[in-house]
Protein backbone atom coordinates (compact mmCIF):
# COMPACT_ATOMS: atom_id res chain seq x y z
CA UNK A 1 0.00 0.00 0.00
CA UNK A 2 1.10 3.52 -0.78
CA UNK A 3 0.11 6.69 1.04
CA UNK A 4 -0.78 10.14 -0.27
CA UNK A 5 -2.06 13.57 0.68
CA UNK A 6 -4.86 15.30 -1.22
CA UNK A 7 -5.22 19.06 -0.77
CA UNK A 8 -8.49 20.89 -1.25
CA UNK A 9 -9.81 24.33 -0.40
CA UNK A 10 -12.78 23.53 1.85
CA UNK A 11 -15.01 26.18 0.27
CA UNK A 12 -14.58 24.32 -3.06
CA UNK A 13 -14.55 20.70 -1.82
CA UNK A 14 -14.52 19.91 1.89
CA UNK A 15 -14.07 16.63 3.70
CA UNK A 16 -17.75 16.90 4.70
CA UNK A 17 -18.68 16.94 1.00
CA UNK A 18 -16.31 14.03 0.39
CA UNK A 19 -17.97 12.00 3.15
CA UNK A 20 -21.40 12.78 1.69
CA UNK A 21 -20.40 11.00 -1.55
CA UNK A 22 -20.32 7.72 0.39
CA UNK A 23 -18.80 4.51 -0.91
CA UNK A 24 -19.07 5.68 -4.53
CA UNK A 25 -16.50 8.39 -3.85
CA UNK A 26 -15.72 11.29 -6.13
CA UNK A 27 -13.18 11.95 -8.85
CA UNK A 28 -10.26 14.12 -7.72
CA UNK A 29 -10.57 16.39 -10.71
CA UNK A 30 -9.22 19.76 -11.73
CA UNK A 31 -5.55 18.96 -11.11
CA UNK A 32 -3.39 20.77 -13.66
CA UNK A 33 0.10 19.95 -12.45
CA UNK A 34 2.16 17.23 -14.12
CA UNK A 35 3.78 15.98 -10.91
CA UNK A 36 0.42 15.74 -9.13
CA UNK A 37 -1.08 13.97 -12.17
CA UNK A 38 1.84 11.54 -12.25
CA UNK A 39 1.32 10.83 -8.55
CA UNK A 40 -2.28 9.89 -9.34
CA UNK A 41 -1.13 7.65 -12.19
CA UNK A 42 1.05 5.78 -9.67
CA UNK A 43 -1.85 5.08 -7.32
CA UNK A 44 -3.35 1.66 -6.78
CA UNK A 45 -6.80 0.67 -5.59
CA UNK A 46 -6.90 0.73 -1.79
CA UNK A 47 -4.05 3.23 -1.40
CA UNK A 48 -4.83 5.59 1.45
CA UNK A 49 -4.45 9.31 1.70
CA UNK A 50 -4.84 12.22 4.04
CA UNK A 51 -7.45 14.84 3.18
CA UNK A 52 -5.96 18.28 3.82
CA UNK A 53 -7.92 21.52 4.00
CA UNK A 54 -5.76 24.18 2.35
CA UNK A 55 -6.06 27.97 2.47
CA UNK A 56 -8.56 27.90 5.34
CA UNK A 57 -7.98 25.52 8.19
CA UNK A 58 -4.56 24.36 7.00
CA UNK A 59 -4.99 20.95 8.58
CA UNK A 60 -5.32 17.25 7.90
CA UNK A 61 -8.95 16.43 8.69
CA UNK A 62 -9.63 13.00 7.21
CA UNK A 63 -8.48 9.80 5.58
CA UNK A 64 -9.51 8.68 2.10
CA UNK A 65 -8.97 5.63 -0.10
CA UNK A 66 -8.36 5.37 -3.83
CA UNK A 67 -11.44 3.63 -5.26
CA UNK A 68 -10.84 4.10 -9.02
CA UNK A 69 -7.55 4.14 -10.90
CA UNK A 70 -6.35 7.05 -13.01
CA UNK A 71 -8.78 7.91 -15.81
CA UNK A 72 -9.51 10.96 -17.98
CA UNK A 73 -10.56 14.01 -15.97
CA UNK A 74 -14.13 14.74 -17.05
CA UNK A 75 -13.75 18.47 -16.32
CA UNK A 76 -11.58 18.98 -19.41
CA UNK A 77 -11.30 17.82 -23.01
CA UNK A 78 -7.50 17.93 -22.74
CA UNK A 79 -6.29 14.29 -22.76
CA UNK A 80 -3.18 15.17 -20.72
CA UNK A 81 -5.18 15.44 -17.50
CA UNK A 82 -6.24 12.42 -15.52
CA UNK A 83 -7.57 11.83 -12.03
CA UNK A 84 -8.42 9.07 -9.59
CA UNK A 85 -11.57 8.61 -7.55
CA UNK A 86 -11.36 8.66 -3.76
CA UNK A 87 -13.81 7.86 -0.97
CA UNK A 88 -13.78 8.94 2.66
CA UNK A 89 -12.75 6.36 5.25
CA UNK A 90 -12.36 8.20 8.55
CA UNK A 91 -12.29 11.55 10.25
CA UNK A 92 -9.07 12.53 12.00
CA UNK A 93 -10.28 12.88 15.63
CA UNK A 94 -7.76 15.65 16.35
CA UNK A 95 -7.07 17.48 13.07
CA UNK A 96 -3.34 17.89 12.47
CA UNK A 97 -2.38 21.45 11.61
CA UNK A 98 0.33 22.47 9.19
CA UNK A 99 1.96 24.29 12.11
CA UNK A 100 2.13 21.03 14.09
CA UNK A 101 3.49 19.11 11.10
CA UNK A 102 6.23 21.72 10.61
CA UNK A 103 7.08 21.61 14.34
CA UNK A 104 7.55 17.82 14.31
CA UNK A 105 11.17 16.87 13.54
CA UNK A 106 10.02 13.45 12.30
CA UNK A 107 8.05 15.20 9.53
CA UNK A 108 10.67 17.74 8.39
CA UNK A 109 11.05 16.02 4.99
CA UNK A 110 7.32 15.49 4.39
CA UNK A 111 6.13 16.87 1.05
CA UNK A 112 3.55 18.97 2.90
CA UNK A 113 6.52 20.88 4.34
CA UNK A 114 8.90 20.81 1.36
CA UNK A 115 6.46 21.01 -1.60
CA UNK A 116 3.60 22.94 -0.08
CA UNK A 117 1.94 23.95 -3.35
CA UNK A 118 1.68 20.42 -4.78
CA UNK A 119 -1.98 19.34 -4.60
CA UNK A 120 -1.42 15.57 -4.63
CA UNK A 121 1.63 14.43 -2.69
CA UNK A 122 3.29 11.17 -1.67
CA UNK A 123 3.48 10.30 2.03
CA UNK A 124 5.96 7.77 3.41
CA UNK A 125 4.86 4.98 5.74
CA UNK A 126 6.75 6.66 8.60
CA UNK A 127 5.01 9.98 7.93
CA UNK A 128 1.67 8.19 7.73
CA UNK A 129 2.20 6.56 11.12
CA UNK A 130 3.37 9.80 12.75
CA UNK A 131 0.51 11.95 11.43
CA UNK A 132 -2.02 9.28 12.43
CA UNK A 133 -0.49 9.24 15.93
CA UNK A 134 -0.73 13.04 16.12
CA UNK A 135 -4.36 12.90 14.98
CA UNK A 136 -5.43 10.17 17.39
CA UNK A 137 -5.83 7.39 14.80
CA UNK A 138 -4.44 3.89 14.62
CA UNK A 139 -2.51 3.96 11.30
CA UNK A 140 -3.79 0.58 10.16
CA UNK A 141 -7.33 0.18 11.51
CA UNK A 142 -8.10 3.94 11.36
CA UNK A 143 -9.89 3.59 14.69
CA UNK A 144 -9.48 6.38 17.26
CA UNK A 145 -6.87 5.65 19.92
Amino acid sequence: MQYWLFKSEPFKWSFEKQKARGAAGEQWDGVRNYQARNNMRAMQLGDRGFFYHSNEGLEIVGVVEVCALAHPDTTTDDPRWECVDIRALADVPQPVSLKDVKANEALKDMSLVTSMRLSVQPVTRGEWVEVCRMGGLDPDSLKPV
